[in-house]
């Protein structure tokens, strides 16, 4: 069983069921760790002990034999660890990551599905919004693909967009325990589905982390409790793209308030996904261009510089009037008739220009309908 602290049957049980007893979260079970050390004490303990730390209904609920369902549950998760690279790191084990055990609410119990070594290295987490822009989507990648070069892991919460972004760039590094996907679900429940393929590869390049038992479905409350853990593994957090009421601000208040960095990247002042970057610049996140901008603040070493933009972005020619219409597109997403009123082309003329420029890699055509330069893609994701 690779439980990685040596633990007889019947402490697993009793981390197992502390976990899994209705009504105890993180809190309550640090609370009752204080009070009687471990847990098999806790369910040896009086329910007149248990009434000085909890409630009547949860004193007389940890006092009694523990129940049918969550025996059955304990099997079951008795019979995942039996598995390859399968973990369960409570509380008392010397691989819980320290990081976490600094936090006022640290996690009872981390499923680890991968490598312990990822734990390792110092942590940077990458978030940002799930309906990223193509910029955005690069940003990320790149961060995280410099980041994991440096040698740091990158952790992000397995998300659509700027997170999937994320870890895809840390994977792009070709370093060992370059990331961790921290799950708002159990270990066994991936979401969202279509990132199997990518949970598979972190799993053999990093981990895949959640706090939450077998089976565990996805809900909306999981995830601010998911974020906790992503702004407690990182000395750091980067915001890369961010409306004003993204869950990613979450992440970035709790980096705050337990005293690390924040760091966003600005956008475009038209842009509704660069106004939670601005908010947080304007309240003291420091601004980022590069990488390298992190880790100088953070003070660590460079091992190499960041790639400097290249001022090519297509291997093919451009003519000048494609270039008049990139001019005039700027950075920003674009409507065609945007295009058309700005320029003294006709429409049809511009949209078969827009065509052969997408063919040739300048620019992309985004699902709204709109244009966008493709201003990063040479560089940032070599």
């Amino acid at each position: 069983m690779q439980n990685t602290a040596v633990l007889s049957d019947e402490e697993l049980n009793a981390w197992l069921r502390l976990t899994l007893e209705p009504g105890v979260g993180s809190v309550t079970a640090k609370n009752l760790l204080l009070r009687f050390g471990l847990p098999q004490a806790i369910f040896e303990a009086k329910y007149m002990a248990l009434i000085t730390v909890v409630g009547e209904q949860l004193a007389r609920q940890l006092s009694a034999p523990c129940s049918s369902e969550i025996l059955a549950k304990i099997e079951q998760t008795k019979e995942w660890l039996q598995k390859k690279d399968h973990y369960l790191l409570t509380l008392a084990d010397k691989h819980y990551p320290q990081s976490l055990l600094d936090t006022h609410d640290p996690p009872v119990v981390l499923y680890v599905d991968g490598q312990l070594a990822a734990f390792q290295k110092p942590a940077l987490a990458i978030v940002g919004s799930r309906n990223a822009t193509l910029g955005g989507v690069q940003n990320a990648h790149a961060f995280a693909k410099y980041l994991a070069q440096q040698g740091w892991c990158i952790i992000s919460g397995l998300a659509l967009g700027i997170d999937a972004a994320a870890h895809e760039g840390a994977l792009a590094s070709g370093q060992e325990g370059a990331t961790i996907a921290i799950m708002g679900t159990g270990i066994n429940r991936l979401y969202p589905a279509e990132h199997k393929n990518l949970a598979l590869r972190i799993r053999e390049q990093g981990a895949l982390v959640t706090e939450f038992p077998l089976d565990t479905r996805s809900q909306a409350f999981h995830f601010p409790m998911r974020n906790r853990i992503v702004a407690g593994l990182s000395k750091g957090v980067v915001v890369v793209e961010a409306a004003q009421k993204s869950g990613s601000l979450i992440t970035a208040q709790l980096a705050s308030e337990m005293g690390k960095d924040v760091f966003a990247i600005p956008g475009s002042i038209h842009s509704p996904l660069s106004r939670g970057c601005h908010r947080l610049i304007r309240q003291g996140a420091k601004l980022v261009e590069t990488g390298q901008d992190i880790l100088e603040e953070l003070g660590y070493p460079i091992h190499h510089k960041a790639p400097e933009p290249d001022a090519k972005l297509s291997n093919k020619e451009i003519d000048p009037i494609n270039q008049q219409l990139l001019d005039l597109m700027g950075f920003d997403p674009t409507e065609l008739m945007a295009l058309q009123q700005a320029s003294s082309l006709a429409l049809d003329e511009i949209a078969a220009r827009l065509l052969q420029m997408e063919l040739d890699g300048w620019i992309i055509r985004l699902r709204d309908g709109r244009y966008q330069q493709v201003h990063l893609a040479n560089h940032l994701l070599d």
